[in-house]
């Protein structure tokens, strides 16, 4: 199984150059991939405004900095970037870290920000559809004429040619956007609150995308799964809020490797750690799960 690990977003402002420590500590603790999120603007709640850095920016940076770790967004927004650009971005993205890219693609559901930079809310899952198909096959290196109710395309292809397709993920559970994705991606994703940060929790819903892809004429076993966990590292931290009924992993290192192989047993291919707080220390301390957990 591959183990991740989320770098900070909102949980407070957060600068390149600690972005870049994170990853490259990753990296050499042994992590097999790092993600970022990709969002705009939250504001709306009973916290002071935020925002990250460019999600975009900040992985073609770190595919520079990088030399093994797989890199992606978790997931990036269709509905913040015409798809045509979003598909350049990628491929351009993929060709810095020399293939080790995975493209995570999602509708977005933060209304906040669509309505703040400008971008329609509505017909989410519509406007998801068409672009998604148009990322795909120009990633695919495909010349591509079409036009829908919401983009268009006009002999379009990306120059230079990618290097490769990079690996599909969708970031749902909706039916729909299932019903969309699953005939073409490699991996799907779902983050922690969706199966109650519980190895149970992820075996059932894990059940559910075994029979979405038998649905959508995939074999089950193609779809790579991955499954984002909440860990506690610093009770006095508190930096994230979680719902009530979730229960971070709490424990240390090897109460961290314990749970990991209980996500593996319930059918994980991997799981990206989202460590509250998320900083160095954390990843180091991180780090020495792994280390359990590959002398188990």
């Amino acid at each position: 199984m591959k183990v991740g690990v989320q770098l900070p977003e909102v949980e407070r402002v957060v600068h390149w150059s600690e972005l870049r420590e994170m990853c490259v500590g990753a990296e050499a603790a042994g992590f097999d991939s790092v993600w970022v999120g990709d969002h705009l603007l939250y504001r709306g709640d009973d916290r002071p405004e935020r925002g990250p850095l460019d999600a975009w920016s900040v992985l073609a940076a770190l595919a520079a900095s990088t030399e093994r770790v797989e890199l992606g967004p978790l997931v990036t927004c269709t509905g913040f970037r015409p798809p045509g650009l979003l598909a350049r971005t990628a491929a351009a993205v993929d060709d810095i870290s020399g293939g080790r890219l995975v493209l995570g693609l999602g509708c977005g559901w933060n209304r906040a920000e669509f309505e703040a930079f400008g971008y329609p809310y509505s017909r989410r899952v519509d406007r998801f559809a068409e672009a998604f198909d148009m990322v795909r096959r120009l990633l695919s290196g495909e010349r591509v004429t079409t036009r829908g109710e919401f983009f268009e395309l006009r002999d379009a292809v990306l120059h230079p040619a990618p290097l490769r397709r990079p690996p599909l993920m969708i970031g749902s559970n909706s039916p729909r956007m299932l019903s969309i994705a699953l005939p073409h991606v490699e991996r799907w994703n779902t983050w922690w609150d969706d199966f109650s940060n519980t190895a149970e929790g992820f075996a059932k819903l894990n059940e559910s995308i075994t029979a979405a892809a038998e649905r959508a004429g995939r074999d089950p076993t193609e779809i790579h799964r991955s499954a984002c966990l909440l860990v506690e590292l610093d009770p006095a931290t508190k930096e994230r809020r979680v719902p009530d009924g979730v229960t971070p992993v709490r424990g240390g290192a090897d109460a961290v490797a314990a749970a990991l192989d209980e996500m593996a047993q319930a059918g994980a291919d991997e799981v990206i750690l989202v460590a509250d707080p998320i900083n160095l220390s954390s990843i180091d301390e991180l780090g020495e799960a792994l280390a359990v957990l590959g002398n188990d």
